[in-house]
Order: C-alpha cells, then structure tokens, then sequence
C-alpha cells in the first residue's frame, strides 16, 4: 500500500520554530540515553524540503 504524501506550507519564523523544537526534542533524547533515529530522519526531511514561495489570497 503506497504512504499518503502531507504538504505543509511554512513561513520563515514557522520552520524556525520547528527546527527549534526538532532539535530540543533529540537533546532531551540525548539525555535520556534514547534512540534519536526518528527525529533525525524527520530533521533531514526538513532540512532538505525544497522551499517554495505561495501567495495567499482572502476573499
């Protein structure tokens, strides 16, 4: 069965904060002495996205 594909649309000071959050979240992980497989398979995604500019319109 093939996955569903999810697009999310970012501005600037939102992919910062998800970064952000990524990053605390495997130090915390870190800590812990957990595997962080996950969350560095999603930072890469993430980081790797090509970035694309949207106009948003309101009627």
């Amino acid at each position: 069965m093939k996955e569903a594909k999810y697009h999310i649309y970012l501005n600037d000071s939102e992919y910062s904060r998800v970064i952000q959050s990524l990053i605390c979240l495997k130090n915390r992980l870190i800590e812990q002495g957990r595997y962080t497989d996950a969350v560095d398979d999603v930072l890469i995604k993430i980081t790797k996205a090509r970035k694309k500019r949207i106009v948003v319109r309101y009627i």
